[in-house]
């Protein structure tokens, strides 16, 4: 202890041997043992620059020890560990500091949260990243902090705020490291999650089927209660309720003036040491801020411009970030100079395919989020590259089109809006948006569930006489509308089934337009154009033409009457089923009911993908580039390699049911049958038993044909017959 530098390998090995025994039986004598945690600190503390290697991991482990035993406390043991992780220079022991940092935080909140720890070793690692900005020390509260958010130890606003300090510091790593966490941190915690609760899989079957054929012992017996232990723990897990894990974004306190002092420091000022690629991803997290929290930063969208060119490196990553800075409060004017440099910078005739389709994406996605900053004749050139050869820039022209034809369609022209859109125009259904505008909520197809639930309490009513009787199954009916089955698909095929048949010649009827109003839908288009011809002397014609085309858009749409808005959400809770119910109601009463299975199929899931799409997710540069892979010629192998790809589910509809049932009996660690490996017996191991078959007598043959022959009769060696 005097001069720990100078002791000789003898001594060494009797000194950590003396420590561990110590250290392990401390609890035994508290009183002998009561300065023993302090000299140990003490020595590390002064000495572990110079001590030897296994001497201080031998000291780090006994602390850790004494920590489990409650002689010292976790917050003893953390301001003993971390001055040491930030200070020393020996990198095996700060992978050792590290692990046991992190290993004391999730012990103290395994069972409740720690809430006096957390914040006394949070506000250590606030004030290490506010007390010298340039100092890469700052590095491990990044790294600790991330850990524990993705082990879901930390999950409230103050771990959000030690990363929004370390996205704001001088040092580059330390940036980039904060940066990430909000770029990804959800994202890490979420596959961690599911990779925790699918790893591990026990499964009783195959061990009661090795204990039930190998030999007893209490060894084996103890693993079969530990397995069924763990079992039962899951399933319990399973079933309390999720916490809710709000992501990091929800959490800042301040987004307008983090999203500013992001944008400022690092990317407009002129003396910021990052490179491209970490310019990049500090846009990245000032444009999902702005687009998340409908922010307003106009010095943005002019620095945009001089990073709008088809030269530029990574450029569809330029273009995601601007898309996703975009909102609807974003005043047009900032925008549609960007979009009109797009436009002429990525979409010509003499770019390439693969810029076209990048060019005309990045204006889709800058107008999903406001439609105002495209102006009428920028959008009627754009869309007239929906007839372009090349299939990448003509389903990115088609899929600006169709946008517009459901948010704006009286920017295009009538040739271009589609039966929808015109006569939504025509009956006033769909008007010109202003800026700022913000449609009303509500569920979509309430009123139909809530007809749906009348029609069902009208069948189950009650006869006359039965008014008066419980109906003691409303109960259970009630906790079953709470469990939806895993196993439903919004995506099938077939037509959905409903409850009876009256129920089908509703929703039938209320789908089957008259055929007056068939025909007059059919011929609004010509009427229009004809009275577009005439002159001013016949206004009075054209009023009655209009009329007509009125009318008989009032009777095309007499299959789906204006319906009273529903009450339904306002006076009940909709459970896991109603929902369920509303889905398959919302499938059958719409316009691609009357589509064939196969394309109903693809629009479901197309409809799918775009719900599935949630505000939280990032736009990345893949989405921009979206399908300029079609304009790129394909090799050979990678036309083989593509088609290939679309095979491998296809396997094992091919399969038998006898290769199936090999591979289930596999997969449950069953052996397989006598006959079975016979056949994979090694053929020299089979000539005793051939040879024996050639000196065979007649007689035995007899004996063999005999005993084959009874074995017959009785249904084989079972005697299954009879």
């Amino acid at each position: 202890m005097q001069a720990p530098a100078s002791a000789t390998d003898e001594g060494l090995i009797f000194f950590r041997d003396l420590i561990d025994f110590v250290a392990h039986v401390a609890d035994c004598y508290p009183t002998d043992t009561a300065h023993f945690p302090e000299d140990l600190i003490q020595l590390l503390a002064l000495h572990h620059e110079r001590l030897e290697s296994e001497l201080r991991e031998k000291i780090v482990g006994s602390l850790v020890l004494l920590r489990r035993k409650d002689i010292i406390d976790s917050q003893k043991l953390l301001q003993t560990l971390f001055p040491l992780l930030i200070s020393t220079p020996s990198k095996p022991l700060r992978a050792l500091l590290y692990q046991k940092c992190l290993s004391d935080l999730r012990t103290s909140n395994a069972k409740q949260t720690n809430h006096r720890l957390n914040r006394t070793f949070q506000t250590v690692l606030a004030n290490l990243l506010t007390s010298d900005r340039t100092s890469p020390k700052g590095l491990w509260a990044v790294k600790i902090t991330r850990e524990l958010w993705k082990r879901q130890v930390w999950t409230d606003s103050k771990a959000v705020e030690i990363v929004k300090e370390a996205s704001l510091a001088d040092n580059e790593k330390i940036i980039v490291g904060g940066v990430r966490f909000f770029l990804g941190g959800d994202k890490e915690r979420e596959e961690f999650d599911d990779e925790s609760s699918d790893e591990d899989a026990i499964d009783l079957g195959k061990i009661k089927h090795q204990i039930g054929i190998n030999k007893k012992s209490k060894k084996k017996a103890r693993l079969m209660e530990h397995a069924v232990a763990t079992v039962k723990g899951k399933e319990r897990r399973k079933k309390q309720p999720h916490p809710l894990n709000f992501s990091a974004f929800h959490l800042l306190h301040d987004p307008q003036g983090f999203a500013e002092n992001l944008f400022f420091k690092h990317l407009h000022n002129s003396k910021s040491r990052l490179n491209l690629e970490q310019r990049l991803l500090v846009l990245q997290l000032v444009s999902r801020l702005v687009g998340l929290h409908k922010l307003t930063i106009m010095s943005l969208y002019s620095y945009f411009i001089k990073y709008l060119t088809p030269r530029q490196p990574s450029v569809t990553s330029f273009l995601a970030s601007l898309a996703q800075a975009t909102h609807k409060l974003v005043p047009p004017d900032a925008l549609e100079p960007l979009v009109q440099k797009i436009a002429n910078e990525f979409v010509s005739e003499a770019a390439a395919a693969e810029v076209a389709s990048a060019g005309l994406n990045a204006i889709r996605e800058i107008c999903v989020r406001q439609p105002l900053a495209m102006n009428d004749t920028l959008l009627q050139d754009l869309v007239m590259y929906r007839k372009s050869k090349d299939k990448g820039v003509m389903m990115a022209a088609k899929g600006l089109l169709g946008l517009f034809r459901d948010v704006a369609p009286d920017m295009l022209k009538k040739r271009d809006r589609g039966k929808e859109a015109a006569m939504g125009l025509r009956s006033g259904e769909r008007k010109e948006q202003r800026f700022g505008e913000e449609a009303v909520g509500h569920i979509e197809g309430l009123e139909l569930l809530e007809k749906w639930k009348e029609e069902e309490r009208q069948r189950k009513a009650p006869k006359e006489g039965d008014e008066d009787q419980d109906h003691p199954d409303d109960d259970e009916e009630d906790e079953d509308a709470w469990k939806v089955d895993e196993d439903f698909d919004s995506d099938s095929g077939g037509w959905q089934n409903v409850s009876s048949d009256e129920d089908a010649n509703i929703i039938l009827e209320e789908e089957r337009p008259p055929k007056k109003a068939k025909h007059d839908t059919a011929t609004s288009e010509e009427v229009e154009s004809e009275s577009e011809d005439e002159s001013e002397d016949q206004g009075e014609n054209k009023d009655v033409d209009e009329e007509k085309e009125y009318t008989s858009e009032q009777a095309s749409k007499a299959a789906k009457p204006d319906v009273p808005l529903s009450k339904l959400a306002t006076t009940c809770i909709l459970t896991p089923a109603d929902l369920a119910q509303l889905q398959q109601l919302r499938l059958a009463a719409s316009v691609n009911s009357a589509l064939p299975a196969a394309q109903r199929r693809r629009a479901a899931a197309a409809h799918q993908a775009v719900l599935g799409r949630h505000i939280d997710d990032p736009l990345t540069a893949v989405e921009i580039e979206g399908l300029a892979s079609l304009s790129n010629k394909k090799t050979k192998e990678q036309r083989v390699a593509l088609a290939n790809a679309g095979k491998e589910g296809k396997e094992e509809v091919r399969k038998s049911t006898t290769a199936r049932r090999k591979e289930k009996k596999q997969e449950q660690g069953k052996s397989t049958t006598n006959r079975e490996k016979a056949r994979k017996k090694n053929f020299m191991m089979t000539l005793g038993k051939a040879k024996g078959k050639q000196k065979k007598s007649l007689v035995d043959r007899g004996k063999i044909l005999k005993a084959h022959k009874e074995r017959g009769k009785r249904g084989g060696k079972r005697g299954n017959r009879g």
